[in-house]
């Protein structure tokens, strides 16, 4: 877990803090959650507004109760106001239009980039993930990018199943809009070798009186592996199969092995796919 400074500190308190208000808990539910948090009642500690006793709380406690109640503050923040940071949000009912603020959009963005460095939920292919999310117009696939990334520190487990899953939504995606039929029943590796054909990224397709043909045939021959090998990683480590009780799952590196791979195969394949059509 990384180091949090004072500045930093500032923008999540602008982020949760109301006119004296805290994302708009009552002083007892305000007391309650931080009792939970961190062990402590802040309003009835410092007997000033929710906003002074977490502003208080924040000038005197140490980093790692400080980092602790930003976490949940932040996760409560996440679940609970996604009509404000998200402008795609669905109309409330109630109030009968978007609440999205373009202020706290830009201060949530501000926050999530500290709160990914902090939990090491950062990662090199990071940017290439945002902008699968864009490139595929799917709600579905864009969700699944998400939760990939998140939980390669979280649940490496996880991360790794969802890694190969990516992949294979993917290829799907890529065969149907192409309308080329698919066939439910085949592995990751099967309907991989069929994205790869139709777009002639196989070593086959390679021209050997090519500049660097050797070279590229190389390249393309570890791409066509990645699908595979990801498979073979997700049978004994990855979610989706039952694992015994004495089951030890890999390392967030290994995790974030999994997920950088999907990545660059995924971005390379649907940006190929782009380009052709």
């Amino acid at each position: 877990m990384g180091k949090i400074s004072k500045p930093e500190i500032g923008t999540f308190l602008r982020l949760f803090i109301r006119d004296g208000y805290v994302l708009g808990f009552t002083t007892n539910d305000f007391d309650v959650f931080t009792m939970n948090s961190i062990g402590v009642a802040l309003c009835d500690k410092y007997k000033v507004s929710k906003g002074k006793s977490l502003t208080a709380y924040t000038n005197e406690a140490s980093e790692e109760n400080i980092l602790k109640l930003i976490k949940d503050l932040f996760e409560y923040y996440e679940d609970t106001y996604e009509h404000e940071y998200n402008k795609d949000y669905e109309e409330d009912l109630y109030w009968g239009s978007s609440r999205y603020d373009e202020g706290f959009a830009r201060v949530y963005q501000k926050c999530k980039t500290i709160f990914n460095r902090i939990y090491n939920r950062e990662m090199p292919l990071v940017a290439t993930a945002e902008e699968l999310k864009e490139k595929f117009s799917s709600e579905y696939l864009s969700k699944q990018i998400e939760l990939m990334v998140q939980m390669q520190s979280e649940n490496p487990t996880e991360a790794i199943g969802k890694a190969k899953e990516l992949i294979e939504s993917c290829c799907k995606t890529v065969l149907d809009e192409m309308g080329i039929a698919w066939d439910k029943n085949w592995d990751v590796g099967r309907l991989s070798g069929e994205t790869l054909s139709v777009l002639n990224l196989l070593p086959a397709n390679v021209n050997s009186t090519d500049q660097g043909a050797d070279s590229i045939k190389a390249v393309l021959g570890n791409l066509r592996s990645i699908p595979t090998k990801l498979a073979e990683l997700r049978n004994p480590y990855g979610s989706g199969h039952g694992k015994s009780a004495s089951f030890t799952g890999l390392e967030v590196r290994h995790s974030k092995l999994a997920v950088g791979s999907s990545i660059t195969f995924v971005d390379f394949v649907w940006s190929t796919y782009e380009t052709q059509k």
